[in-house]
């Protein structure tokens, strides 16, 4: 298990370098990496959640399993951002640690954490589908306690974002065609099924070239990043880890997943929030990409020593 996560995080990593090279040789601008994340946003993204579900049988054993992960995850990430808030909360007046919180949960679980899971279980394709719906339960999240969060005010909250956006549609898409068992020809699958390949090098090639635009001094020099990373790449998979190992409906495959999950770096969606309010954004940007690429190291180890 060590190896497989191992090479599958080097992999991202790698796609990452290509997209901070060919933006350092000036193959590429910074001012595209907008339009990048549009086509990864809007096209690829609810690809690959589509594919998710439609490349797998519908059968009711695992249409509960799905459910359940998706409650699993979401009261897991609510129970961690509560007892962070608990001890933070007196500190909120400083935007930093509100960050903190927001960026000690809000992972990369789709573009990251997917293909690691699936690399751990190639047979099983619902892997698949539990990270899909952990982006779900992440989304339902980031639109109403995490820009709560981010901008200190209740009034950004948005019920409505959280259900209808780009990767909510897509569910509210896959999810009845699954149960449905609607068919498609082999062709569409096929097209399908490439596009969302193309997500997680998107993704990483996206992340490469915004780190060329930045200073590695700026990023490897501010303290309070590596609190930042410390909870989310240690402290939230150790927590999800005591609280998913023992609990009797979970298999085996659902608690590994779900604890590889947590362990993901950063997503990016925390940067897009923080510029959208002009709240902490570069203490943002540096949290997405340093814990990208610490989690070559973290992810492998808290994985070999949790399961």
């Amino acid at each position: 298990m060590f190896e497989t996560i191992m090479t599958n995080v080097s992999l991202l990593l790698v796609y990452m370098l290509l997209g901070y090279t060919i933006s350092k040789a000036k193959k590429v601008r910074v001012e595209h990496a907008k339009s990048f994340s549009g086509l990864l946003l809007y096209v690829l993204s609810p690809a690959m959640i589509i594919n998710s579900f439609v490349q797998l049988s519908f059968n009711p054993s695992d249409a509960k399993r799905i459910g359940v992960v998706f409650l699993v995850t979401l009261l897991l990430q609510l129970m961690f951002m509560a007892i962070l808030y608990a001890f933070l909360a007196k500190r909120y007046q400083d935007a930093r640690f509100r960050i903190l919180t927001v960026g000690s949960v809000l992972g990369n679980v789709g573009f990251f954490g997917m293909p690691v899971v699936y690399g751990l279980f190639p047979n099983e394709p619902i892997v698949r589908c539990y990270s899909t719906v952990n982006v779900m339960s992440m989304n339902l999240i980031v639109f109403t306690l995490g820009v709560f969060l981010i901008t200190n005010d209740r009034k950004f909250i948005s019920l409505r974002n959280a259900l209808l956006n780009p990767t909510s549609i897509s569910l509210f898409i896959a999810v009845p065609l699954y149960v449905l068992k609607v068919p498609f020809p082999d062709a569409a699958l096929g097209a399908l099924d490439l596009l969302a390949r193309m997500v997680t090098p998107m993704c990483m090639i996206i992340l490469g070239i915004r780190l060329s635009a930045v200073s590695l001094k700026a990023i490897f020099t501010r303290p309070f990043i590596y609190v930042t990373c410390a909870m989310k790449l240690l402290m939230f998979p150790t927590f999800v880890f005591l609280c998913v190992r023992w609990l009797p409906f979970l298999e085996p495959t659902m608690k590994t997943s779900i604890i590889v999950l947590a362990a993901a770096p950063a997503g990016a969606v925390i940067e897009t929030l923080a510029e959208l309010h002009e709240c902490e954004q570069e203490l943002s940007a540096n949290v997405v990409l340093l814990t990208t690429m610490l989690s070559i190291l973290t992810m492998p180890f808290i994985t070999w020593l949790l399961l």
